[in-house]
């Protein structure tokens, strides 16, 4: 008999809103698919805004510091199918203020 291996490929992306807290917060709260919590190396996809819920105690000057920025989101990708990823964040990101990706 013979033994498979099973490759798993997971990662984390890093990256800023234009529209800055207000855009990223939307885009954190309205993603049905990513669970909205601070953990890592999950097998499920999770997103996190970090100056509106890790680094929120941290005035501005702090929140550089430690490298968040306003328009900062944080994904873990996990498992799921990435077309469904893909879509989930689509429908997020329509949710941004149109006046505010205009400027």
């Amino acid at each position: 008999m013979s033994q498979g291996i099973m490759v798993i490929l997971l990662g984390i992306v890093t990256f800023g809103v234009k529209g800055g807290y207000d855009s990223a917060k939307t885009v954190a709260d309205k993603t049905e698919i990513f669970s909205l919590l601070a953990n890592i190396g999950d097998s499920k996809s999770l997103i996190i805004h970090p100056a509106s819920t890790t680094h929120q105690q941290l005035n501005d000057d702090q929140q550089v510091t430690t490298g968040v920025t306003k328009d900062l989101i944080r994904l873990s990708v996990g498992l799921e199918d990435i077309d469904d990823l893909k879509g989930d964040l689509e429908l997020a990101f329509s949710q941004i203020d149109s006046k505010v990706l205009s400027t």
